[in-house]
C-alpha cells in the first residue's frame, strides 16, 4: 500500500510540474502574440492557436504523468529496495 501511495504522489507531482511548465510557456507565448500578432502569429489564426493549445495541453499532461510515474518507480526502488540512500543512525 505504501508503494502505491508513494508512486501516486510522485505522479501527481509530475502533473503539477507539467502545469507549471505549461503556465510559464503559455504566458510567454500569449504575451508575444498580444504584443504583435502579425510578427509572432506565424501566419496562423487564433483558432489555430487554440487548437495548438489543446494539443500541447494534452501532450504536457501525458508527459507529466509519465515523468511522475517513472520517477516514483525509480526512487521507490532506489530508496526502499536497494537502500542506496540510507540515513546514518546515531546509537549513543
Amino acid at each position: 500500500m505504501k508503494k502505491i501511495i508513494y508512486i501516486t504522489l510522485f505522479t501527481i507531482f509530475g502533473v503539477q510540474l507539467s502545469f507549471i511548465f505549461h503556465f510559464i510557456l503559455e504566458i510567454g507565448i500569449i504575451n508575444l502574440l498580444i504584443s504583435d500578432f502579425d510578427v509572432w502569429g506565424l501566419g496562423l489564426s487564433w483558432a489555430s492557436w487554440f487548437l495548438i493549445h489543446r494539443i500541447v495541453t494534452i501532450v504536457l499532461l501525458l508527459l507529466g504523468v509519465w515523468f511522475g510515474f517513472t520517477q516514483g518507480k525509480y526512487w521507490w526502488k532506489a530508496l526502499y529496495v536497494e537502500k542506496r540512500f540510507r540515513v546514518a543512525q546515531n546509537d549513543t
